[in-house]
Order: C-alpha cells, then structure tokens, then sequence
C-alpha cells in the first residue's frame, strides 16, 4: 500500500526566488559597517537608497533605479548628520521624501529632486530632535514587531536560550502569543517584511544568505511556513519595493535588494503562472500612493482606510508634490478619542477606501469570449495532462508493489 503525504495547499507555496544578473547590479557600494540591526536600504518605485560608510558624521546614497552597474567612489550622497546613519525609510505618500535617523539623536527630512542628485544635499527640510541620548533595547536582544492587516502584531526576537523566534499576538491579550515559532541559534536580526495583500511575511535574518517566507492564516498554527531563498553570500541588510513598483506581467510579488559588503543586488520573487492573463488572485487593489488625511486631519481625530488602486494595468503614479514643512508641532496636542469603527488597525493615517481603476482595465464584448476561450482551453489541457501523471502514477506504484514482493 502507498502512502502520499498531504501538505497544505497555498499558491505561494512554489514563490520562485531569482537574483538578477551582475549587470543589474549596484556595484561598488560601500555599504555601511555600523552594528546597527536595521535594513540599511530603502526603495521605491523610483530611487534606491543604501546607507554608506562615511567620514565625519553619516551618509547616505539615493540612486536612480535605472543606474545600475558600478558606482563612482565620487557620486554624490545626502550628508547632513554628525553622526553615522542608523535607518532610512521612504515617505509611501512622496517617492521623493525620505526621512534618516542617526546616532546623532536626530531624525532628518529631505526632499530629493526629482532626477536624483547631482551634488551633496546636506540641507534637510525637517530635523526633528528628542532624545539626548540613544534609546535601544537594554539587556535583551532586539525584537522587531508590525502590525498586520486585521490588527493583530507579528514579531522578531530570541529567547532566554538566544534562539531566533517568530511570534503572533493579539493586541487584546498580549499575555500568551497566539503562536510560536523558533528557527535556529543564529545571532543576527531577524527583519520582517510584510505583505498585506497576500498575507505573507518574509522573513530576512542579518548575517544569514536566505530568505524565509510564511503565510499568516485564520486557522492554527497560524504562522505556515511556505520555502526558502537560498543564496551563497550573506545579507547585510535588505529593502522591500512596494507592490506598485513590481512587473505584474512576469507574476513579481516581491522584490529585494540584497545588501553585500560592496553590491547591491536585487532579488526578484515570482509565482510561476502558464497564463498570460491578468492574475486577480496574486494582485488585488493595494494601497496607493495618494494620502487621504493630511496630519492635522488625522490629529483632529479623524480616521479612514487607504486609498486602494488597481495594477491591473499598471499604476501610473500622479506628479509628486513638493515637502511642506509645518513649524506647529502637531504631535503636542491632544488627538481626540476615536469611536471604534471598520476603519482597518493600523490605518489612521490613510483614508476612506476607494477603488480606484486604471482605465483600460475592462474586457468586453468579443476580447472578453476570446479570453474566455483563452482560458478554457488551457483548462482543458491542463485536465489532460492531470490525468495522464495519474495514470503514470497508478503504474510506477504498481511497478513498486511488484518490485517489493520479490515479483519483478
């Protein structure tokens, strides 16, 4: 008798993980040796960002995604801190503000132009000062957390015995985890990167040259582990593009930019689709770049869910608008309660759902029955093929159970 062993169904079970070829590369990159455990790269659909060793205080490159290849040791980067960079994130609302944090206790703002650099920017448009000293995790080793879609708060960490762990909670009961898991004994950081349309976080340790991915369910254990990206050298940090900057006709779901000692070198995650068609299913309307509360608003007390778009078409993102700079500090004032409403956790700075259409988005009259033929002859073809592996199967046991009762 054969036994098959049931494994739980996902489409993202089989994620394809493929680095690019060296000419795609960022090369010549001298990244960062602070021990500092943060990604040390930043990305959007139009600039990279890697922080890079520096002398006499902090520095920072900002590259246009197009210059690939080596990078001249004179290229200009943002140099307004005294001391190294700690963290840089792009502003998801501008892909031409991004804001650094350092070791000065400063947390600077700046406005890129709009075709890159062409000299030093050392002028921020906002330095926010707070603490007089740094602020880190003392006497336990650092853990990372980020809010889901639906509220709950997936974490990073280490135990007593410093094994790597992965953790889900509920907000409402933060006394047990509702799961968790240990990964091995390694030392480095775990950097979590979170999917929300598709429900998957990846995983990236420092120090480590794989990448791990898992599904987050409704359903105990919760937290599926799906594969592994397994790469030879070892990841000094690592930045996420957002899934509007992604090739939804070659079924991207994810893109990294993998920091080496001296490179940067992206990582392009696929899943492995026969169809030419627009896949629904890996791409439902994501957040946008438009923000639909401004800060006073969302201090006054209000409150909303992002503004979704479509890629079916590929998103076409408006002009960018300038930084304003408001001198009042509206983090002083007192934010209104909020009454509990469908707002989506985690959302308060986004705004009202609204779907909104890329034009040319629709199929209709004889397009649409010739892609609906489109599709039920690969439908049909893939029923053959299914049933010609069974049958194949059905043999090679049969071949199996003859082999082992000394019959053949």
């Amino acid at each position: 008798m054969s036994f098959r062993k049931v494994v739980r169904q996902s489409k993202f079970r089989h994620v394809f993980g493929q680095p690019v070829k060296n000419d795609q590369c960022y090369e010549d990159i001298r990244v960062s040796r602070v021990t500092w455990d943060s990604t040390f790269c930043a990305v959007n659909p139009k600039f990279l960002a890697v922080i890079v060793e520096a002398s006499g205080g902090g520095a920072f490159l900002v590259l246009p995604l197009s210059k690939t290849g080596r990078i001249d040791k004179a290229y200009p980067t943002v140099c307004g801190h005294t001391g190294p960079v700690l963290d840089i994130d792009w502003c998801p609302h501008n892909d031409e503000v991004i804001a650094s944090g350092s070791e000065d206790c400063t947390v600077m703002v700046w406005q890129i132009p709009e075709n890159g650099l062409t000299s030093p920017l050392t002028e921020p448009g906002v330095v926010l000062e707070g603490h007089t000293k740094e602020k880190a995790h003392e006497g336990a080793r650092p853990m990372r957390a980020i809010f889901l879609a639906d509220g709950k708060v997936f974490t990073t960490g280490f135990s007593r015995m410093s094994e790597r762990q992965l953790a889900l909670w509920d907000p409402e009961n933060l006394e047990e985890p509702m799961a968790l898991q240990e990964l091995d004994s390694s030392n480095g950081a775990l950097l979590p990167f979170y999917d929300p349309d598709t429900s998957v976080v990846y995983v990236c340790g420092k120090g480590d040259s794989s990448i791990r991915y898992f599904e987050i369910t409704d359903e105990p254990p919760y937290i599926h582990f799906l594969n592994t990206f397994t790469s030879k050298e070892p990841q000094r940090g690592m930045g996420s593009m957002p899934k509007r900057g992604l090739e939804v006709s070659k079924c991207e779901i994810a893109r990294f930019y993998k920091l080496h000692e001296r490179k940067c070198e992206p990582i392009v995650m696929t899943v492995p689709r026969k169809s030419d068609l627009f896949q629904d299913d890996l791409y439902p309307d994501t957040a946008g770049p438009e923000a639909a509360l401004e800060a006073e608003e969302w201090v006054s007390g209000q409150d909303a869910n992002p503004i979704l778009i479509s890629l079916r078409e590929a998103y076409v993102p408006s002009k960018q608008r300038d930084l304003k700079v408001s001198r009042r500090n509206v983090l002083s004032d007192t934010r209104p309660a909020v009454a509990p409403s469908s707002a989506r956790p985690g959302a308060s700075t986004s705004a009202v759902s609204v779907h909104t259409l890329v034009p040319g988005g629709s199929l209709t009259g004889a397009a649409e029955a010739g892609k609906l033929e489109e599709v039920m002859q690969e439908l049909r073809a893939l029923r053959a093929l299914v049933k010609e592996q069974g049958e194949r199967i059905g043999r090679l046991e049969e071949q199996l159970g003859r082999m082992e009762n000394g019959d053949a």
